[in-house]
């Protein structure tokens, strides 16, 4: 069990750090974590209404759920699963629950693993949404269909946004779309995720840049910093300590929110109906972070429990207070949310496949 002194520590941390943050940060953080207090608040009156909870939790007791992740240990990912493995362990009482790290091709790896276990709720896990630009690419390797996924929750929304260099000399969208010169992105490999949605926002603001492929991990903004390339499109979260250290700022968010106060959304931007119908699949995906799924066929009572039993761990002050210290932004939805999410992405029309897999390709 996790000790309330913990959780008392772990508020304290918060605190501590939350009070020597720059003002504008503190305000989008105060935002973003007050939204999830009240869903979590809500979450929590549902999950004690729920009259068979208490007895259904008990089925996994004396089990061993194995989480997978679709990563190497480090980053994100990991450091999510992780967390929420703590927490749900003390939802699902006498359970032991094992964090796997499974990476390999993207994500691919680690969600062919998911799929393919047996649909007894004890072997869940997370991958990313570029998956389903994947799926729909028909990549080579996947041997899963994300419709047929069992969507147990979802821990946050991942918001895209346009990050610039101090180096750049760039202060607005408005001075990048009248550099008269290309801009140069940097980029994860031509036909990732990040690549596809970079060519997304060219295509969508008419945006004069060049993609420069293949950087990895933080190499984008080491590259930034050095004066090499001048923006990268990436996930806000992943993005903010390199602002926080004074590298650069966003100018830009490509997904429907409202916790980056001040920061203009691409959708006033796009040129035309073709544009915004681009950006809403990258808004519709962002929201889908850090899901939690299992294989086809979790049987339904089993299905339930975990819903409620994950919703319920990240309801807890302690996990909102950890998240918080980790820069974890928390944004929750169940299952039942996430599959609609999931299957309102990959109903696509045949000209917009046709338009990723051309965005897909080398420029």
């Amino acid at each position: 069990m996790i000790a309330r002194a913990e959780r008392r520590a772990a508020v304290a941390k918060v605190l501590n750090v939350f009070t020597f943050m720059p003002p504008r940060r503190r305000t989008e953080i105060l935002i973003r974590y007050f939204s999830a207090a009240i869903s979590a608040l809500l979450l929590t009156v549902c999950v004690a209404s729920a009259p068979s909870l208490a007895a259904d939790q008990n089925m996994f007791g004396g089990k061993t759920i194995t989480y997978i992740v679709s990563t190497s240990p480090g980053g994100i990912y990991d450091a999510q699963s992780r967390l929420l493995a703590r927490y749900l362990q003390e939802q699902l009482p006498g359970s032991r629950i094992i964090v796997r790290n499974v990476p390999g091709a993207g994500h691919i790896v680690g969600a062919n693993t998911i799929y393919a276990a047996r649909p007894d709720g004890l072997t869940i896990g997370t991958f990313n949404t570029g998956l389903i630009y994947a799926q729909l690419l028909e990549r080579p390797g996947i041997r899963f269909d994300l419709e047929e996924m069992s969507y147990i929750a979802k821990a946050t929304s991942d918001t895209r946004a346009l990050l610039v260099s101090k180096l750049s000399g760039l202060n607005s969208i408005e001075d990048i779309m009248g550099s008269p010169t290309p801009v140069l992105y940097a980029a994860s490999g031509v036909g990732s995720a990040a690549y596809i949605e970079t060519r997304i926002l060219q295509d969508a603001l008419n945006l004069p840049l060049q993609i420069v492929p293949g950087f990895e991990g933080t190499e984008g903004e080491l590259s930034m910093l050095r004066g090499e390339v001048a923006a990268q499109v990436g996930t806000a979260t992943s993005l903010q300590p390199f602002v926080d250290n004074g590298g650069g700022h966003f100018v830009l968010v490509l997904s429907d929110t409202d916790a980056y106060v001040g920061i203009p959304r691409a959708d006033e931007y796009a040129r035309d109906e073709h544009g915004r119908q681009l950006l809403s699949l990258v808004s519709t995906l962002s929201q889908i972070g850090r899901l939690t799924a299992g294989p086809p066929g979790i049987p339904a009572d089993i299905l339930q429990v975990l819903r409620q039993a994950v919703m319920a761990a990240m309801a807890d002050p302690g996990y909102l207070a950890d998240a918080m210290l980790l820069d974890l932004p928390s944004d929750p939805a169940s299952g039942d949310r996430v599959e609609a999410m999931v299957r309102e992405a990959l109903s696509q029309s045949p000209e917009m496949i046709a338009y990723l897999k051309s965005a897909a390709g080398a420029q």
